[in-house]
């Protein structure tokens, strides 16, 4: 990135007759080396971080984005499709995916600005799972635990289903 913010810098350093400071020449030999996508890439990316470094520093306290919530709660919801047969050797994928997305969405709603009180029901029951699971996230571990998982999850959603503003 360096290297691409100074050659940026190089290129769009202007000469007395406005031309670049070596002239077409000195920009064309050098441009054969250089793929003119990629440079346009990260001419754009340098002058997007110059203006945010540029901008008024915010003095206003960080708060959580309600966007957490929604976006842990969306990639929960994609697992509603999925599921698995405990002990037939396809459960590792799916029940490691559910209970990451369930922590994600535990931290989410803890970190939100209306507060975990808001959230009571799904922390509750996010709360029982985690205390059965422990830290053990095996497979033989998830499987034995299928149904809370699932039960879990699917509670989760029919929840969010009834409070529409936490996730739109």
């Amino acid at each position: 990135m360096v290297v691409a913010a100074a050659l940026v810098s190089c290129t769009q350093a202007s000469g007395g007759d406005g031309s670049g400071a070596d002239g077409p020449a000195a920009s064309a030999s050098s441009s054969a080396d250089v793929d003119p996508t990629r440079t346009a890439e990260d001419a754009e990316n340098t002058d997007k971080a110059e203006r945010a470094a540029t901008a008024a520093p915010d003095t206003a306290a960080p708060s959580p984005a309600p966007e957490l919530v929604r976006d842990a709660f969306a990639t929960l919801q994609a697992t509603l499709g999925d599921t698995c047969t405990p002990g037939a050797g396809d459960c590792a994928y799916f029940l490691g995916r559910v209970t990451r997305e369930l922590t994600e969405l535990d931290e989410a709603m803890r970190a939100d600005s209306k507060g975990p009180g808001h959230f009571k029901k799904p922390l509750a029951d996010m709360k029982v799972l985690f205390g059965k699971l422990g830290e053990d996230r095996s497979t033989a571990h998830l499987e034995k635990y299928f149904s809370e998982i699932v039960g879990t999850r699917d509670g989760i959603n029919t929840w969010m289903q009834d409070h529409p503003d936490d996730y739109r």
